[in-house]
């Protein structure tokens, strides 16, 4: 893929999650070099780790802070720019 295309894409995700989720930490590592070869690779879809905190956070359950930053880049998905998302979400008292 060429490494312009995936900057802009990790920007946008990146972009998309602090518009969505005001994050106090928010890493993400790009990790589709691992998945070479997999079918969602093969689509051009991306595959992410992200660790963030955010106070919007605070008092969901796992399954519903996933829910949230899936909903923030419901169209990154959609669209086929995201193929797999590792998440780390943590309220900002867990990340300290």
């Amino acid at each position: 893929m060429d490494n312009n295309k995936a900057e802009d894409r990790t920007e946008r995700l990146r972009a998309r999650l602090q518009a969505e989720l005001a994050p106090t930490l928010l890493e993400i590592a790009d990790d589709s070099h691992l998945h070479a070869g997999h079918a969602g690779a093969a689509s051009g879809g991306s595959h992410y780790s992200i660790k963030i905190a955010s106070e919007k956070f605070a008092g969901l359950t796992l399954v519903m802070r996933h829910r949230l930053v899936y909903d923030a880049v419901h169209e990154m998905i959609n669209k086929a720019e995201i193929h797999a998302l590792a998440i780390t979400a943590l309220a900002p008292s867990e990340a300290a």
